[in-house]
């Protein structure tokens, strides 16, 4: 129990951080989104590795890394992984830099019902009759925005399906958090340095070229990656995924607000209704939830007296 308290706590603690990302990308938005990208991954691996080396487990991460390579399903998993959460990553500060925050929060509410779907088919887990009423007022919300947009939103569509695959991949693989962002990020490492190089003979590169607010901000986008990712995949590891999923609309109702109510988008009628079923959803989960959870510790009780 006290490991699901440290999960749900720790997910709570990232999508909430994750939730103010809008403001922080926007201080940047005259950077491309590549280049906040590929900074992104480089600071991320470096004040990471930094972290780890300063704790003194330099050698167990090396041991991580050997034992992933042994273990050649969460060496390719985690290898994957690392560049769907890139694609993720892209995907969104594009969107938020090109005054689509409203749509990048459609595409995070979208994400719990993939992280559902992902937990039932492929990791057994089941929902109570409750939860999935609580499911079906989400997928209709979901569907209410899909008809009222008059076209597929392709950006939603792809932060939903790279984060939740990222997420499912992320729970079948047992490593420190921490270290493991090191190699998460050391994969993606390679190819975000050729960019940055490319960059540097393009002479389109901003880091070291515009102002010292901006490289402060891009080398800051390394801790605002590593914190909220490293209490994610505390957060996976310790619950199920189908409760990952629900605690994840914290991030996107703090998107929405920020979008329409600091960066004045369109937020209307069927909007408010879209996303009233949403809201709908996640009370009845919260609750059904909470009752589950009373009723498993008085079951535990009750064999502990016995």
């Amino acid at each position: 129990m006290q490991d699901e308290k440290k999960g749900i706590l720790a997910s709570i603690g990232a999508y909430f951080l994750w939730g103010l990302f809008p403001i922080y990308w926007k201080v940047i938005e005259h950077v491309s989104s590549e280049e906040i990208l590929a900074s992104r991954v480089i600071w991320s691996f470096v004040l990471t590795l930094i972290f780890v080396v300063l704790l003194k487990q330099r050698k167990v991460l090396v041991s991580d890394f050997k034992a992933l390579w042994h273990n050649q399903r969460s060496f390719w998993l985690l290898f994957i992984a690392a560049y769907l959460v890139s694609i993720n990553w892209f995907i969104y500060i594009w969107t938020v830099n090109h005054n689509h925050i409203v749509q990048t929060s459609l595409g995070y509410y979208m994400n719990p019902i993939i992280s559902i779907l992902l937990g039932i088919i492929f990791l057994k887990e089941r929902l109570s009759k409750y939860q999935i009423v609580a499911f079906l007022f989400a997928i209709i919300g979901v569907l209410i925005l899909f008809v009222s947009y008059g076209q597929i939103p392709w950006v939603a569509i792809g932060l939903a399906l790279s984060f939740g695959i990222y997420g499912l991949l992320k729970k079948q693989i047992v490593l420190d958090a921490t270290r493991g962002l090191v190699i998460e990020t050391m994969f993606i490492l390679p190819v975000a340095l050729m960019y940055y190089i490319y960059l540097y003979f393009q002479g389109n590169m901003s880091f070291l070229h515009v102002d010292l607010k901006t490289n402060l901000f891009l080398i800051g986008t390394g801790i605002v990656t590593a914190i909220p990712l490293i209490l994610f995949a505390t957060g996976a590891q310790n619950i199920p995924l189908y409760l990952v999923g629900f605690i994840q609309y914290i991030s996107p109702t703090m998107t929405l607000i920020l979008g329409v109510v600091v960066y004045h988008e369109s937020f209307g009628g069927t909007e408010l209704v879209s996303f009233s079923f949403i809201w709908l959803a996640l009370m009845i989960f919260s609750i059904s939830t909470i009752v589950e959870v009373k009723k498993s510790h008085r079951i535990h009780e009750k064999h502990e007296t016995f």
